[in-house]
């Protein structure tokens, strides 16, 4: 449960990450003179916070007719000019605001002697980060949390209880299109210690650092840190830095304001302050830390995955010697274990306390001009980061998600009006966090599916809380917009079909399309899952509330005569409409297996030709060098995990780890580039090994590698509202423990014939076997336990794991101990 190295990192991307949602912080560690870059999730520069459409929907009809005839290279040409924005080969600017740095936290400490002894840690179970050295005979240590509960970030040095000198102050990268400002107070305080009042008192005895930014024509800002000391005095030095000398303990909390959303950046930089009941001492240090960890502990402790691997040589090195012994060929199968629970600790950092989702970089980036502005991409990366969310007990954290989705509603209203002349929303493939539907990559922005995936992380909230309130005043409301949007949409064609014009698979290319960047079509194959999926969403909430029943008629109807599925000439799932060949075979995305994953479209039971047609598209994909980016491994990952081919998922979660980690084991897009989204898929791959629960239906062990014989499992949730805990031995399931909310009747796939339930009190509960499925009713707040029984005495049932083809599970009628 640590990162931990022998040297401070060499590099920003070699940092280790901290934050509570709102604020973030990536730590060096660096000897003298340590660098904590600092983030707020809001400081976007908010240059086009207030942007809006052009009215193109009069181009529709001749875009429409051009696709619909196949004339595709002139109709992806109208498309991208009338509804792809700017950017790229437009004219035009592209106007997504980049996402800024705040500025950094320098602390340099005035130490005598060589450094011996060093050792920087990133601790997951508590989320904290510590730097630790000796220098001059003594020990420095020094401490950083992003307080869960205050919200502040805080960093804590002492010197074994000796007197020790160090300099503080705040400054920020240069920035022509930034004014900034600087105050540094430090007033006196008492020779005996710390200020009396400590930090729950008077201002006037507390050193404080400010720096304050003005964007042009954007956003301003404000940085604050408080500064306690005790023993030894203060004083500021060089007009803005501040000098604590003779002292043996300096406490800094951090804060960051923002004018984004109505509160001004002194409001909210001013509102926090660190609240103690009495006068200052190392208790109140305990104290906080403890409340820190206790609030970490609810979310990120509520599920736990440990594994006996027998390997502890592996487990005792350094993180970045772990990774260089992988990448040898040197097995550590713990590695990615650590790297699943540095996912979830990403996730909980970056959105804990958070307004607003994590974006491309999760809330840490360093640079002015970060690539892709290290926005929002409702095409993949932002879905991404939450695919592990759900059943991985960290649901909390999904709420950042759905007020992003929230907050564009209004302008998406009017955007789906400007745009396309149609009711309901359109969100846009790429943006910030300001809430405008504008289309801003040209050529990529001309896709109307971001609304519906997004719709698919609502429905999920609902399908793992089963929350009544929450499906009837906010998830239902948004489906209806969604559906709105595709009753307006649709296009009939000769055939009576309903086609999605214009339309395309994102970010890739078909030959014959007219040239880059992407090719627009008719009825790209996820577009067409989207939608399908989208009217699914509408039509189940409001048969569950009892509502809109000529809504629900005409929803499935449109959805009944959506296009189907097809088969391409080598055996794959159809990409577009056509069996058109593929400028890029090996392209990042796989836009047209979301059916497979993160979707349950298809199913081996169901939809056995699309499901091994899906599989062979991914094994071509792969064949011609696809997964070249962290996200799109991940993905891949998933996938094979989805399938049951354990053995594969494991071999694509390595790759992820050897060939797109730095050596803080953040994800890289290359060339060198951190993007959150493969940390977070990464995750999600692991969850998806472990459970899947699609239909109604449970599948416990799905694809568990060989890697990974023995473990326990807490605390997954399954969608109904259920809680899983599992136990497994040589690659058996020994057994598994469910807990409902709500009373239903629980199926479990694959079960032995000698498998046996009872509740908690021991008793035998009814099964209903069909075929491989066992049918048992759940009752709120009841535990259950499955187990074998054979010859009248209890054993564990064998895991079937890691199998290539559901067909031998399927073959499965036997199990004895």
């Amino acid at each position: 449960m640590k990162l931990w190295y022998r040297a401070p990192a060499r590099e920003w991307l070699e940092g280790v990450p901290i934050g509570t949602g709102r604020l973030a912080a990536m730590v060096l560690g660096t000897f003298r003179r340590e660098r904590i870059a600092l983030n707020h999730e809001c400081l976007w520069k908010g240059v086009y916070r207030h942007r809006d459409n052009a009215v193109s929907r009069d181009a529709l009809p001749e875009v429409r007719r051009l696709l619909l005839a196949g004339n595709y290279a002139d109709g992806t040409r109208k498309a991208r000019d009338a509804f792809g924005g700017g950017g790229g080969g437009s004219g035009r600017p592209q106007r997504v605001d980049p996402y800024q740095p705040a500025g950094d936290l320098h602390l340099e400490l005035l130490t005598p002697g060589p450094i011996a002894d060093y050792r920087r840690e990133l601790d997951l179970d508590t989320a904290s980060a510590t730097v630790s050295y000796v220098a001059g005979g003594r020990r420095f240590p020094r401490q950083y949390v992003a307080h869960l509960v205050e919200d502040l970030i805080l960093v804590r040095l002492t010197h074994d209880g000796e007197p020790f000198d160090c300099v503080a102050w705040l400054d920020r990268t240069y920035d022509a299109d930034c004014e900034l400002s600087f105050a540094t107070d430090a007033p006196g305080m008492h020779a005996a210690g710390m200020a009396a009042a400590g930090p729950g008192g008077a201002d006037a005895e507390t050193a404080s650092l400010t720096m304050t930014g003005e964007i042009h024509n954007g956003v301003a800002f404000r940085v604050r840190g408080d500064v306690w000391c005790r023993g030894g005095r203060r004083r500021v030095v060089d007009g803005r830095k501040l000098l604590c000398e003779g002292v043996t303990e300096a406490l800094f909390a951090v804060d960051i304001g923002v004018t984004a959303f109505g509160t001004s950046a002194a409001e909210e930089c001013g509102a926090r302050r660190l609240h103690q009941p009495r006068a200052w001492d190392s208790a109140d240090w305990d104290d906080l830390f403890r409340a820190h960890v206790g609030e970490h502990e609810r979310h990120f402790g509520s599920m736990r995955l440990d594994l006996a691997l027998g390997q502890p040589e592996a487990a005792d090195l350094p993180t970045d010697e772990r990774i260089r012994r992988v990448r040898e060929g040197q097995p550590d199968p713990g590695l990615p274990l650590l790297y699943f629970h540095y996912g979830r600790y990403l996730l909980c950092a970056s959105s804990a306390n958070a307004a607003l989702p994590a974006n491309l970089q999760g809330k840490w980036n360093e640079d002015l001009q970060p690539p892709w502005a290290s926005d929002y991409h409702h095409d993949i990366n932002l879905q991404m980061n939450y695919w592990s969310a759900e059943p991985a007990g960290m649901q909390r954290y999904v709420e950042a998600l759905l007020q992003h989705i929230e907050r564009f509603v209004p302008h998406a209203r009017k955007a789906a009006t400007d745009l396309y002349g149609c009711r309901g929303v359109w969100y846009p493939i790429q943006t910030d966090a300001w809430g405008r539907s504008t289309p801003e990559s040209h050529g990529w922005a001309v896709w109307i599916g971001a609304a519906p995936w997004l719709a698919q992380h609502v429905w999920w909230h609902w399908e793992y809380g089963r929350d009544a309130d929450f499906l009837r005043t906010r998830a239902y409301p948004f489906f209806k917009e969604v559906a709105a949007f595709f009753e307006d949409y649709l296009v009939e064609d000769d055939a009576g079909a309903l086609q999605i014009v214009p339309s395309q698979s994102p970010e890739n290319r078909f030959v014959g399309d007219g040239g880059p960047p992407v090719s627009i079509c008719v009825s790209a194959t996820m577009d067409v899952i989207l939608a399908r999926a989208a009217f699914d969403y509408a039509i189940r909430s409001a048969e569950i509330l009892d509502l809109d029943p000529e809504l629900r008629r005409r929803w499935r109807d449109m959805a009944a005569r959506l296009p189907g599925l097809q088969i391409g000439r080598h055996g794959q799932l159809q990409e577009w409409n056509e069996d058109f060949d593929e400028v890029e075979p090996a392209h990042r995305h796989v836009s047209h297996l979301i059916g497979l994953y993160p979707g349950d479209l298809l199913d081996p039971q169901h939809t056995p030709e699309l499901w091994r047609a899906a599989e062979v598209s991914l094994q071509r994909r792969l064949a011609a060098g696809g997964g070249h980016t962290g996200w799109s491994r991940a993905w891949t990952a998933c996938l094979f995990a989805r399938l049951g081919r354990g053995e594969d998922a494991w071999e694509h979660l390595n790759h992820l780890i050897t060939e797109f980690a730095t050596d803080s084991l953040l994800d890289l897009h290359p060339p060198r580039i951190f993007q959150i989204d493969g940390n977070l898929g990464g995750a999600a791959a692991v969850v998806e090994m472990l459970l899947q629960s699609y239909r109604g239906e449970l599948h416990l062990l799905p694809a568990l590698p060989a890697a990974w014989p023995e473990g326990r499992v807490t605390g997954l949730r399954a969608r109904g509202g259920v809680t899983v805990a599992m136990a497994w031995r040589g690659g058996a399931l020994t057994e598994a423990t469910l807990e409902g909310r709500f009373a239903a009747p629980c199926t479990v796939l694959h079960a032995p014939d000698h498998w046996q339930v009872t509740d908690a009190a021991g008793r035998d509960v009814p099964v209903t076997r069909t075929g491989h499925r066992i049918t048992f009713p759940l009752s709120p707040g009841e535990r259950y336990r499955l187990l074998t029984k054979v010859g009248g005495r209890v054993a564990m049932p064998k895991a079937v794991t890691g199998v290539d083809t559901i067909r031998q599970l399927r073959s499965i009628s036997r199990q004895e101990d």
